[in-house]
């Protein structure tokens, strides 16, 4: 057993929660019970996923996606009470991890993505509200587009949509996981990037083409799995406390 605070304590400090900018209210966002057993890490905060803790009989969940967000009206009536009256009726408590999951060198979706590709990551690239959240990396040996997608389709689970303009051998990638938008592949050319990895599509088909760079959209929700698993797997080792991963496919 563990207190909560104390998972708390390790998780801010472990992803420098209160130094990043960020639109999400990172943190503790439910307070529950004092003492927890069992955390569940998921993807997204919703009534899926808190009844799922309930089940599981979990203490705390840890998601990547937050219940409050700091441009979303925080009443808790309608569909908000609805879902947070699950955390409170159970006295499971409610931690958001947004941007600094994304960025973070070891755990983060970014840099978990280079990995399954089998890149070393060399840096970063693409600032968003202040942050630098993508990770770019190298391969030791040049790969194929057809080799990246099938990586990242076998260990995401995932369907990818491919834009395959890039050179036929990839040395240079890049990974922003969830949505880099129209930005993000301009930053990716600017640091000569032969593939760029993400997830939310965007219409960028003929920029794609005539700049001659591989674009690989994996889809948000697939590209975010990485970051909590991983998390996941650190807090069990450090805090010798039990961890349970869930996927909600949400299918985008």
């Amino acid at each position: 057993m563990i207190t909560r605070d104390s998972v708390v304590e390790f998780l801010d400090t472990y992803l420098s929660v209160h130094e990043i900018h960020d639109g999400s209210w990172n943190g503790l966002q439910v307070e529950g019970n004092k003492s927890v057993h069992r955390i569940l890490f998921a993807v997204d905060a919703g009534i899926e996923t808190f009844e799922c803790a309930v089940r599981e009989k979990t203490d705390m969940v840890v998601v990547h996606h937050g219940h409050f967000w700091k441009k979303v009206n925080p009443s808790l009536r309608g569909w908000s009470k609805k879902r947070l009256s699950i955390l409170l009726q159970h006295n499971i408590s409610l931690y958001a991890c947004h941007l600094p999951l994304d960025m973070h060198p070891e755990v983060g979706n970014n840099a978990r993505l280079l990995s399954v590709v089998g890149a070393g990551m060399t840096g970063g690239f693409f600032e968003y509200d202040k942050e630098t959240i993508g990770k770019k990396g190298r391969f030791g040996k040049s790969r194929t587009i057809d080799y990246v997608v099938k990586k990242l389709e076998k260990q995401l689970n995932t369907t990818c949509t491919v834009l395959p303009f890039g050179p036929s051998a990839i040395r240079t990638i890049g990974a922003i996981s969830g949505g880099g938008g129209y930005g993000a592949l301009e930053d990716a050319l600017k640091h000569n990037l032969d593939c760029y990895i993400t997830g939310d599509s965007v219409e960028i088909y003929h920029n794609a083409r005539d700049a001659g760079i591989h674009v690989v959209f994996a889809g948000h929700h697939a590209t975010e799995t990485l970051g909590v698993k991983a998390l996941a797997g650190v807090v069990k080792k450090q805090l010798k406390v039990q961890t349970l991963f869930i996927d909600i496919p949400t299918g985008l």
